[in-house]
């Protein structure tokens, strides 16, 4: 579970991977899951006339209240650690760009087409990590990268002309944001989970208006009430999402976590042919089947790589 208020939630020389990979593991599979849900009742709130800019907003404002009533409560100061400002910086800013980019993706195109584009994320990541992380990119990864991208060709092809370019690249930002949030996420192990839930919303917050004044698709609060059961589902599930992502994040790498996300896709598109009525057709579903498969093979690699290492050192204490 987090660390107490007011106390890191890892020591910064500690191997999180190497310590606690199943409590990584299983905090980001209840991440992904909670955010898969979130996006569903996104659309149901579109669906209704609420702008994904809108949607974005409210939900980190009430993350924020939240973080910050906690906060008081606890009698705690909500205090970024030292050394850990610029991480905390593009922590903002890569929930910024998800929030914006897939809340507005789906206003444009269906929410299996966003997500499939928006999770080509934990393939960026394993590409760049032997750049960010250091170490060498394994001929495994590289194979299993190329699955994935099969995989995203598939879902996407059968539908692309059909596709709006704004919900594509609004997507795509997505993808890129949720690439710099995970790197950044495992270099702030010393601030706590509440601290990083009450800057990272503070932040969004005023690029959440200033986009949505852009583009004037910025809704007063009254219209909530247009769909008020998905916006108080949506508010819920992001702020559980958001809340096992941050935990999961120092407790196991960005590889491992982004890519155990591949539980969200899975979840975001039953629910939404539950929910929404969404069908995709047999080729899509052996895409997703592959960018799944691909994701999840590589968690599992690098678990028997944890475990291998942390055999070792156990033999040579």
């Amino acid at each position: 579970m987090s660390s107490a208020p007011g106390q890191p939630d890892a020591s910064p020389t500690t191997t999180v991977l190497v310590t606690t990979p199943g409590l990584g593991l299983a905090f980001a599979s209840a991440g992904a899951t909670a955010y898969g849900i979130s996006i569903v009742f996104a659309r149901m709130a579109a669906d209704s006339g609420l702008s994904g800019v809108s949607v974005a907003l409210y939900r980190v404002i009430a993350m924020f209240f939240v973080a910050a009533l906690v906060a008081a409560l606890w009698r705690r100061l909500p205090r970024i650690a030292p050394g850990e400002g610029r991480a905390m910086i593009a922590l903002a800013l890569g929930g910024a760009g998800v929030g914006i980019g897939y809340m507005s993706a789906v206003t444009f195109i269906p929410v299996s087409v966003a997500v499939v584009i928006f999770f080509t994320f934990p393939i960026v990541i394993v590409l760049l990590s032997p750049l960010v992380d250091g170490g060498s990119l394994r001929p495994a990864l590289l194979l299993l990268a190329g699955m994935a991208f099969t995989g995203v060709a598939m879902v996407i092809g059968p539908a692309f002309e059909t596709l709006d370019w704004r919900g594509v690249a609004l997507a795509g930002l997505a993808s890129a944001s949720a690439t710099l949030q995970f790197f950044s996420g495992t270099r702030s192990p010393q601030t706590t989970t509440l601290s990083k839930i009450f800057w990272v919303n503070l932040a969004v917050i005023p690029a959440c208006i200033i986009v949505g004044g852009v583009l004037g698709a910025l809704d007063p609060p009254a219209a909530l009430t247009v769909a008020p059961a998905a916006v108080a589902l949506l508010i819920a599930t992001y702020m559980a999402g958001l809340f096992f992502q941050l935990v999961a994040l120092v407790r196991a790498s960005a590889v491992v976590v982004g890519l155990a996300f591949c539980a969200e896709p899975v979840v975001a598109t039953a629910a939404s042919a539950i929910l929404l009525g969404e069908r995709l057709v047999p080729l899509q579903f052996l895409g997703g089947a592959l960018v799944v498969g691909a994701v999840a093979t590589n968690v599992l690699m690098e678990n028997r790589r944890s475990r291998a290492l942390a055999t070792r050192r156990a033999l040579t204490e």
